[in-house]
């Protein structure tokens, strides 16, 4: 390949010109080759082979440490391993400086909470439709540090009001964390205009995009987030047990690492040590080099699709799941409108338990969702339910497995609702 072609090549797959299609990422996917049909996205998306390649070849071809050496084995897999820092950054508009690695969104969010130096009497807003990762890391600070932690929300669609927020501020307010996308209803949140208060009131930003970065565009310059917090193993279609924190430039040496040890220091004494800057300051010990690498490319999968592709089906689809609402028995909790949700839809049965739904779609139909409370108790309590079974879609979902879905949950709610 000449350098035009590969320039033209490279600037093609980022702007989304060379697209996937529906049916070629679904032949990237061997899972779905068992023949389930695959709506339990928001949990975790299968991987593609392309993915799985990337980290086989690590295996393979140059199954070295990184960092901790000279040979060419540990070169290329230092050289592969940094590289994935750009690839992310691609995906959310940031620097490859910006971008450290985590083990999943909550690793990322613990090292906001644990390397910012927080005092008593700060004050910490989040919101009551929290995923228990960003609300357990402050109650922690609450308990340990005597920092005050104020909770904002009530809508009935568990959608967050930036006036709330804003009324909430006072001089002692150092942070506010919110999520992006509800997990556990589906709700899109006004990210943009929370982040732009914050910026305009001095106060540091932290985003949950777990269900947000590869289901739909994200930006962290249009949001002016400080931090964000997402998964490799959601949206971007990446291996489990990957995942990165985005730090902005001027903020993330303002962190300290959640761990410390081999790999991130320059000197060290019997005393004291010298650490490496940020992000390799993150690194400490061997980290999970195969999924990083697996991670990248990942990254570089849903940009070949093209992430606004992404987001345009996963509305269609939604708004194709939301019409079991139709169903006199089924409840649907959250926005109704598939514009104010991401590919969430979380519902119940009249007379059956979330955990009955789910198993009957299993042994029915071979449909896999989610049912429990999610991880995001105080939501469920706020809409006075114990649980929800939950139904959430991915670019690669089909249509005729939305009907599907929606034919045998109306038997479920005919034959076996209260």
């Amino acid at each position: 390949m000449t350098n035009l072609a590969l320039v033209v090549d490279t600037w093609t797959r980022w702007v989304g010109i060379l697209t996937k299609s529906v049916e070629e990422v679904r032949a990237d996917i061997p899972f779905l080759r068992t023949g389930i049909i695959y709506l339990d996205n928001a949990a975790t998306t299968p991987t593609p082979e392309p993915v799985i390649d990337a980290m086989l070849e690590y295996y393979r071809e140059y199954s070295a440490n990184v960092g901790r050496g000279l040979h060419r084995a540990t070169k290329r897999a230092t050289e592969e391993f940094e590289a994935a820092r750009e690839k992310i950054a691609k995906v959310i508009g940031a620097k490859a400086d910006e971008i450290a690695y985590t083990k999943n969104t909550t690793e990322a969010i613990n090292i906001v909470a644990r390397g910012l130096v927080f005092k008593k009497g700060d004050k910490i807003i989040t919101s009551l439709f929290e995923h228990h990762s960003n609300l357990l890391p402050w109650q922690r600070l609450e308990q340990e540090k005597g920092v005050r932690l104020e909770i904002v929300g009530s809508s009935k669609e568990c959608l967050l009001d930036p006036v709330d927020f804003e009324a909430a501020i006072d001089k002692s307010t150092r942070l506010i964390a919110t999520h992006h996308v509800s997990n556990a209803i589906g709700s899109i949140q006004p990210v943009e205009e929370i982040g732009k208060l914050a910026r305009e009131r001095g106060v540091l930003y932290l985003v949950d995009a777990a269900q947000s970065v590869g289901h739909m565009p994200v930006d962290v310059r249009k949001i002016e987030c400080d931090f964000l917090a997402a998964p490799g193993h959601k949206g971007l279609l990446g291996p489990k047990g990957t995942g990165f924190l985005y730090a902005r430039e001027d903020k993330i040496g303002e962190l300290k690492p959640l761990i410390t040890g081999g790999g991130i220091v320059e000197d060290v004494g019997l005393h004291n040590s010298k650490l490496l800057g940020p992000p390799q300051l993150f690194d400490a010990g061997t980290p999970n080099i195969p999924g990083i690498i697996g991670l990248g490319r990942a990254c570089e999968y849903v940009m070949d699709i093209g992430i606004e592709k992404i987001a345009e089906r996963e509305r269609k689809l939604t708004a194709r799941m939301l019409e079991i609402g139709d169903f006199s028995k089924v409840e649907i909790y959250g926005p109704l409108g598939p514009n104010q949700r991401g590919g969430v839809v979380s519902f119940n049965i009249e007379g059956l338990g979330p955990h009955d739904v789910a198993s009957m779609l299993d042994e029915l139909a071979k449909i896999a969702i989610r049912s429990g409370h999610h991880c995001a108790q105080p939501t469920l309590r706020h809409l006075k339910v114990n649980g929800t079974a939950r139904a959430s879609v991915h670019y690669f979902n089909l249509e005729q497995e939305i009907e599907k879905f929606i034919e045998v949950v109306g038997q479920i709610a005919s034959e076996l609702g209260a």
